[in-house]
This record gives C-alpha cells, structure tokens and sequence, in this order.
C-alpha cells in the first residue's frame, strides 16, 4: 500500500524546509497531493505539492530542470511557481495560492454558458499561447488543474507533465503520458508531440464545459482509442463561430488546429446580431478561409451602401446585398414627391408607371360634361335648369 508525502513527514516536518507550514489538505491525484501553507518568510498563503515517492522516474536532474523552467513563466493565467526543493526525498513545489475551486467543481454545479466558455476559454488559451512562446507544452489540460478564482479568472496549474518543445523525450514510448480523457490522437499513437495537444485539450475542456460530461467515457484504455474512431460530438445549436471553433481545435490532424492565440482571439471575436464579423482585430488564420466570403460580402455591401446617399440603417445588409438593388434605393423619395415635374421620372424611368395613374384620376374631372345627360332626371325641369346645371354640377346626390 503506498504511503502519502504527508504520512512520511514527521510531526517536526510539518514545517517544510523550515519555511513552509503545511496545513489542511487541499487535494490530491495520482502523482502528488496539494496543501495549504503558511511562508514564514515571506509572511503570505501558499499552496504546496508534494510529489510521492516513485513518481520522479527519471531522477531529481529532470525534476529541477521543469521547475527552473516553469519557474520562469509568468503570465495572470498561470499558477505562478515560487520555490521547489526535496525534502526527506520527497520533491516539493511551492505555488501562488489561488482562492476559489477547480473548474471541474464548477462544471459539477451544471453546465456553463456560451458567454461564460467564451471568456474562461480566451483566458486559457492567453494563457496556453503564452506557455507556447516559451517553448513549453503543458501535456495534461483539464478541470481539474484549472483553478478559478473569486473573480472568476482562470489560472493554469499542474505542469508536472510539461515539457519543452524539441527537448529529448522524457518518457519512454511506449508510456502514456497524460489524462487518457483528453489525451490528442498524437499522444494516443505515440506521435511527436507538440502545442496542438494542448489545443486539442482545450477544445475537450470547452467542450466538456458546454455539456456537463466528459466527450470520451470508459477506461483509460477505451477513453484514449475512442477519439481514433469518432470525432467530438458538437452541440448543433451552439453559435456557428464556436461550433466551428470547436470543430478545428479537435481535428484529427493536428496540422488542421489553430494555434492557442488564434484560439483566444477567436473566442474573444462574437458575431453581430446580422451574422456580420466585427470589424475588429481577425488574426486567426484557421478560420480565415472559412469566413472568407462572409468578409468578401461585407466589403460589398459597404460599398454600395456608401454609394447611396440616404443612411445604411435604411435597409438591413442581406436585402442591399444584390448588385441590382443599389440603383433602386433612390427610387424611394422620387415616389414620394409625384407632384414635381415630369423631368424626375425621365430620371428614373421604372417610377413612370406609377405617374400613368394619374389620368385615371382625372376621370371624376370628366364627370360635367356627363351633367347633360342627368338634365331629364334632375329637379329642374320646372325652368331653373341654368341653376341646377351651374350648381351641383357632376356632384349629384346620386
């Protein structure tokens, strides 16, 4: 039966390195468990991971070399790393202390919404693009090693398992390094790994995020294989841009996958209300041939609306979209002002049906000359026809 990190520390070491005051128990997982603790030195909460006994495989060399290296990444989405040493054998971190709860806590109360995946999603990915530029691959995204904080920030934890882009391998190859729910396909066939497994990860979080339940169930064995045979089950009723979105972050072929900055950048692009993309920043290169004609229409439709003198709000972008309904919108005020001159229908020759009504109107003018015929039928065939025909005219009560 394996003994914890915390049972092989005396009563006495619970003041590790003769620093760290190690308190209650924050969580735990298979290679480590978390406590709170209290720097003496430097007076403030932090988090402590001790690492048990047997999970530094390849000796304490690697061990020190990851956590120089993370300890070099700075970044607001990342849980920074203050101190590491071994103490009793047991390696230890020291963490920034995140108050709040896991993102797996906070999927547990029920599943999140579009805004919300929105917002935690472009923080991680800043985050993870970050990570990237420094050469470093996380290996093992999930809810569990994100922490969210009062405000509702997200943070990165956990890069036990990262590993520096181009660096020799450090695991067998024949070993599965990571959490086999959201493992990429690369990791499953023991391809090279690079930034687009954390991609991958991310788009499953999200993903998990939106629905409440991990995409690929079973064993570590089924779990890992599944995503070989079927893709990601996306929603159908998400918005078209995250439902793509998604879509890429979790292709098959990695090569297909946006990088974790033009992840952000798209998560943080929403749509307008038209379906039209804001004018703002679009560096995302994935998607940019997907919405190529989307933009092609948008650049359209501007420059006919700027053409026209009254204001775009006159008329919604998908109904100005044809090339023929430009010349029309003039049209409008010229039918508006029938009474000037035939010269403005000689302008606009289609609005000449409307002024051949105008003699049909003219018919009631015609009525006097028909007074005439109504003479035996008035009342005045008693002599005062001048008067009745002069009077009542056409206007009869008939």
């Amino acid at each position: 039966m394996s003994v914890s990190a915390q049972e092989r520390l005396s009563a006495q070491e619970r003041v590790l390195a003769g620093r760290y005051e190690l308190a209650e128990r924050l969580g735990a997982g298979g290679m480590a468990e978390v406590h709170r603790a209290w720097d003496r030195r430097l007076h403030r909460h932090v988090a402590v991971k001790l690492f048990r006994a047997g999970t530094d495989a390849t000796g304490p060399h690697r061990f020190e070399n990851e956590v120089k290296t993370l300890a070099a990444l700075s970044h607001p989405g990342l849980v920074q790393v203050h101190d590491a040493g071994t103490s009793d054998d047991t390696p230890f971190v020291v963490l920034q202390m995140v108050e709040g709860r896991t993102l797996l806590g906070r999927i547990a109360d029920g599943p999140l919404s579009v805004e919300e995946i929105r917002r935690i999603g472009a923080q991680l990915a800043d985050a993870l693009a970050y990570v990237h530029e420094q050469g470093v691959v996380h290996r093992d995204v999930k809810p569990s090693n994100i922490l969210l904080d009062h405000d509702g920030v997200a943070h990165l934890a956990d890069f036990g398992l990262a590993q520096l882009i181009g660096a020799t391998r450090l695991t067998r190859p024949d070993q599965l390094v990571g959490t086999a729910a959201y493992l990429a396909p690369e990791q499953v066939r023991g391809d090279e790994i690079t930034c687009a497994v954390d991609v991958y990860a991310l788009g499953l979080v999200l993903l998990e995020c939106l629905t409440g339940r991990r995409e690929y169930e079973g064993s570590e064995v089924e779990a890992a294989v599944a995503r070989l045979h079927r893709r990601p089950d996306i929603p159908r009723d998400l918005p078209p841009d995250l439902k793509r979105l998604l879509n890429l972050m979790t292709s098959l072929p990695a090569r297909r996958r946006p990088s974790a900055a033009e992840c952000a950048a798209a998560l943080r692009h929403v749509p307008t209300r038209t379906g039209m993309a804001l004018p703002a920043h679009r560096p995302v290169r994935m998607l940019v041939a997907a919405g190529a004609f989307a933009l092609a229409a948008t650049a359209g439709v501007t420059a006919a609306l700027n053409a026209q003198s009254p204001p775009a709000e006159s008329a919604p972008p998908t109904t100005t979209a044809p090339g023929t309904s430009a010349p029309e919108m003039p049209a409008t005020p010229v039918v508006a002002s029938t009474p000037p001159p035939a010269s403005a229908t000689q302008v606009v020759p289609v609005q000449a049906v409307p002024v051949q009504v105008v003699p049909v109107q003219v018919v009631p003018v015609q009525a006097p000359p028909q007074a005439g015929h109504a003479k035996p039928e008035g009342k005045g065939s008693d002599g005062k026809k001048g008067k009745n025909d002069k009077g009542k005219g056409g206007s009869g009560k008939g």
